[in-house]
């Protein structure tokens, strides 16, 4: 027999590190492109993964030192190999007992939305003409791109963040995510209750190199039983700066056509010099705030399972003069 138990141990044991599980009525409203119930209709639930972010790889980061770590440990491998992996496992698994299971890993190509959220909200929303068109009318033009945090907080894997970054109890900001959606049903796990881990201290909007966080502009939005909020980000802002825009944090910026170049619009900066790796762009701001402040203050405050034996800042934070 197929159970929620049994499912999060074939993943726990496949290489998840958490796996929480919720209906598929909990996305109730979400906008048409983004909604995941398009990709399977006969989805009854959410199956969430998070894999862990070894916290090593914002070490080189942090010292100003090594800085290619976090794009291919922490991004592309477990977007590219881990998550396949491990999708594929549980979804044979769940497949053997007679359910159909789609896996989605975080690795969405040809999408018809705008995935890095410039711009509004509604236009975020709304589908790109140029890129696809609807098969039918009223239904959303292919790719539907699933909006993962939201889709893992409704499965209660966690909680969206003051710096829209996903949370959990285990690893604070520090995991990426995938899931699994099947017509299985199961026991559900409860939602988080929206400041369960973020308590709102701010370190994300003051250690943000770019400033990208704001707040006094918030997104809010319902999603089952619980009313979520985070600040509006500015992701031209975000995109820029954490690819090495601010050249007091970014040692490759050597030059005047450097600053010029890495400070560059969303597309070209991330082209300029350290070019990507594995298919992700370089990270070379390490998410100063929303990933590496917001860490250490939740393993301070003792808010997270994920403790070590060591601090993570032990002294004041590096920074260049400007060429």
């Amino acid at each position: 027999m197929l159970t929620a138990d049994k499912v999060k141990q074939i993943a726990r044991e496949a290489g998840a590190d958490i796996v929480a599980i919720g209906p598929v009525s909990r996305l109730e409203g979400a906008p048409k492109q983004y909604d995941a119930r398009y990709m399977l209709p006969s989805a009854k639930s959410i199956i969430a993964f998070g894999f862990r972010h070894a916290r090593g790889c914002f070490r080189g980061i942090e010292e100003g030192t090594f800085f290619s770590a976090y794009n291919t440990m922490g991004y592309a491998s477990i977007n590219y190999i881990y998550q396949p992996y491990v999708l594929c496992q549980v979804a044979r698994a769940i497949e053997d007992e007679g359910y159909d299971a789609l896996p989605l890993p975080n690795n969405f190509p040809w999408n018809a939305v705008n995935v890095g959220g410039q711009g509004t909200l509604e236009e975020s929303q709304k589908a790109n003409p140029g890129m696809s068109r609807p098969p039918a009318p009223g239904k959303p033009a292919p790719n539907v791109f699933i909006q993962l945090r939201i889709a893992c907080f409704a499965a209660g894997l966690g909680e969206i963040g003051f710096s829209k970054m996903f949370l959990s109890k285990q690893f604070g900001p520090r995991q990426r995510l995938a899931a699994i959606l099947t017509d299985a049903e199961f026991d559900y796990d409860e939602q988080y209750e929206p400041g369960t881990v973020c308590d709102k201290c701010m370190a994300c909007v003051h250690a943000c190199t770019g400033n990208a966080i704001p707040t006094d502009r918030m997104i809010k939005i319902r999603v089952g039983d619980r009313d979520v909020e985070w600040a509006d980000i500015d992701m031209k802002k975000c995109s820029t700066f954490f690819c090495g825009g601010a050249p007091e944090k970014n040692p490759f910026c050597t030059t005047e056509e450097d600053r010029e170049k890495f400070g560059a619009t969303v597309g070209v900066a991330q082209a300029h010099k350290c070019k990507p790796v594995y298919m992700y762009s370089r990270a070379l701001e390490g998410a100063a705030g929303c990933i590496r402040a917001c860490m250490i203050h939740l393993e301070e405050q003792g808010k997270i399972a994920s403790q070590f034996e060591n601090r993570f800042r032990k002294k004041k934070q590096w920074t260049m003069e400007t060429p």
